[in-house]
């Protein structure tokens, strides 16, 4: 499924998620990432929803987002009250659905040129 055309702007945005893949702009990446508008992190040991936990946060807090989507794979998972605190103690908003609508969501604030970033988990997880 494509989500965008072109490149708003300067910015990174999700073009498309697969069943095997989440694609960044040109390139695809089949393990979990972490994604704000100008950086992307795709060295986490994170592989999917069930393994996140608080201390896996700091890249994520790094950023300073406003909000966080996170994509929980292919089917929608609900955060832990652990996972919910952490953020709600920093002042962060944080939304939590599959994969696939995690990435439209995370385009459309990009375009509204909201503080975000987005946890996308594998949709195959």
């Amino acid at each position: 499924m494509d989500l965008q055309l072109h490149r708003p702007g300067d910015h990174l945005y999700v073009h498309s998620v697969s069943e095997t893949s989440i694609r960044i702009v040109e390139q695809d990446y089949e393990g979990a990432i972490i994604l704000s508008p100008e950086k992307l992190i795709d060295d986490w040991p994170i592989t999917s929803f069930s393994m996140l936990e608080a201390e896996h946060l700091d890249p994520v807090f790094e950023l300073q987002p406003e909000i966080v989507i996170i994509g929980t794979g292919k089917q929608q998972a609900l955060l832990s009250p652990e996972l919910m605190i952490a953020f709600y103690r920093r002042g962060i908003g944080v939304e939590a659905m599959n994969t696939a609508a995690a990435a439209r969501t995370f385009n459309v604030l990009v375009s509204e040129e909201r503080n975000v970033a987005a946890i996308l988990m594998p949709p195959s997880s």
